[in-house]
């Protein structure tokens, strides 16, 4: 028998892959009494609109996006696009120096001089032709060091670390270059420059297949050639993202796979034969274990016989994010239509951005907004247990200094999601590199997918239990 921990949609898509490839079903094991792990609809159709809690939407792009398309295609799931061209899509801002700042969206724009910046965008993507051939000695820095040394402080400043902020709620300073750059990361190491190193690659650089790319060997799955064809640039599934994991759900469980809810791991112990796994106090003993919980949560459970790798495990941090989602019986509350706004940390502000969940999805004549907050600078913001109220008035100051909004939400709900998001911070790579190594040293019958690994987005926890159960021979489980 293989073992799942956790149903958030990393371990549901470990449950799915055990079935594709080995033809008999897994037992997943859920802490909770719900799936989907931090992925949360709260739906008001009687009203006309929905709430996201966690992620909201998927992006088509890459190996990554191509596998969770078919997933998609499989499970007979219908989506909802956003194509390139339309404003949820195009208008990306920062609240930076006292305004609302459009970032660049156009070739053209790149020629101009917008605010935030003093100086044209192009100017600073040419400083990394003449910025000096840097060798790191750890392989290694930080994603805002990183641009900061190649296109300048204005680009890491009011690009880069809002990004972050919107992708992981994290400090650019602190985030590893390889969580989003790897690739240009080791083009510049390699070829001395970035730009350099796109071309040189072209003209010098073997012609070489990502590894991942064998998924598709035969051909790319038909939802993604449509995606590419209609350029879409982002989707959901109707009903929100949290459809996907029931659907996957109830998928796994026509094929009588067996997922067991409040069956939180307290322990697992590692033998000649596979493992023993103490759930609701009782001993179950699996031959293989799949883990998709959070880092920590996993060296609790491993603490006791193994020591060094719950360290390993730990080293990992995670974040807290505040998330307030809003709805208003007005429809003219944008001055300008897109997916939202971010906020720079040299701003000092408490909100981490906002996004403008009705100008990405028709929400029947409803303004809907979700205030982000916290992430790398939750207690130092709210401190340790703020309360919903200091919360949502937090979120509604803020929302009048920057976008002026006075109005009162009609219906508001806020959630404290505790250490929900994996911080990839300098050295990570190397941090899941010692873990996995550590693993087959010792040949613990135990593999690992999930946001703390192998990135933290859908597509990336999705990949990740495809990889791990495919890199599993039959005979190990």
């Amino acid at each position: 028998m293989t073992a799942v921990l956790g149903a958030g949609i990393s371990g549901l898509s470990a449950a799915y892959y055990m079935l594709q490839r080995f033809g008999y079903p897994a037992t997943i094991y859920e802490a909770s009494n719900r799936v989907g792990g931090w992925i949360r609809t709260e739906r008001h159709t009687d009203k006309g609109f929905l709430f996201e809690v966690g992620p909201r939407t998927i992006r088509p792009k890459g190996i990554p996006g191509a596998n969770t398309l078919q997933l998609i295609e499989e499970l007979n799931l219908p989506v909802d696009p956003i194509k390139s061209w339309q404003p949820a899509a195009k208008n990306r801002m920062i609240y930076a120096k006292g305004q609302l700042c459009l970032l660049p969206n156009s070739l053209s724009g790149i020629f101009k001089t917008l605010p935030p910046f003093s100086k044209p965008l192009i100017s600073q993507i040419k400083q990394d032709l003449t910025a000096g051939k840097k060798k790191l000695k750890f392989a290694d820095e930080s994603i805002y060091d990183f641009v900061e040394r190649r296109f300048g402080t204005e680009l890491a400043t009011y690009a880069i670390s809002p990004m972050i902020c919107g992708i992981c709620a994290g400090d650019a300073k602190e985030i590893s270059v390889r969580f989003l750059m790897n690739d240009l990361f080791e083009k510049e190491q390699k070829w001395g420059g970035i730009i350099k190193g796109v071309i040189f690659e072209k003209l010098f650089g073997k012609n070489e297949k990502p590894v991942s790319t064998g998924i598709f060997e035969e051909a790319m799955p038909k939802l993604y050639d449509k995606a590419r064809q209609e350029k879409w640039s982002m989707y959901r599934v109707p009903d929100g993202i949290e459809t996907l994991p029931r659907t996957l759900r109830d998928h796994l469980q026509s094929k009588e796979i067996d997922i067991q809810f409040s069956a939180e791991c307290r322990e697992i112990t590692f033998t000649r034969d596979g493992a023993k796994m103490n759930i609701k106090g009782r001993d179950i003993y699996p031959e293989h274990i799949i883990s998709s919980i959070p880092s920590y949560k996993l060296a609790t459970c491993v603490k006791n016989q193994h020591p060094s790798l719950a360290a390993l495990l730990t080293s990992i941090p995670y974040v807290d994010v505040a998330v307030v989602n809003l709805q208003y019986n007005v429809q003219e509350l944008f001055k300008m239509k897109a997916f939202g706004f971010l906020v720079p940390p040299i701003e000092r502000l408490p909100i981490l951005g906002v996004i403008f969940d009705s100008c990405c999805f028709d929400m029947e004549g409803n303004t809907i907004l979700t205030v982000m907050m916290g992430g790398r600078w939750f207690e130092e913001n709210f401190g340790k247990d703020p309360t919903p109220k200091q919360l949502l008035d937090t979120a509604l100051q803020h929302l009048e200094l920057v976008m002026g909004i006075k109005e009162e939400p009609r219906f508001s709900r806020v959630h404290v999601l505790k250490k929900c998001i994996p911080q990839y911070t300098v050295g990570h790579k190397q941090r899941v590199a010692d873990i996995r190594r550590y693993i087959n040293q010792y040949k613990l019958p135990i593999s690992l997918c999930g946001a703390a690994y192998d990135g933290v987005g859908i597509n990336d926890v999705i990949l990740s239990a495809r990889t791990q159960v495919e890199s599993l021979n039959i005979s190990e489980v």
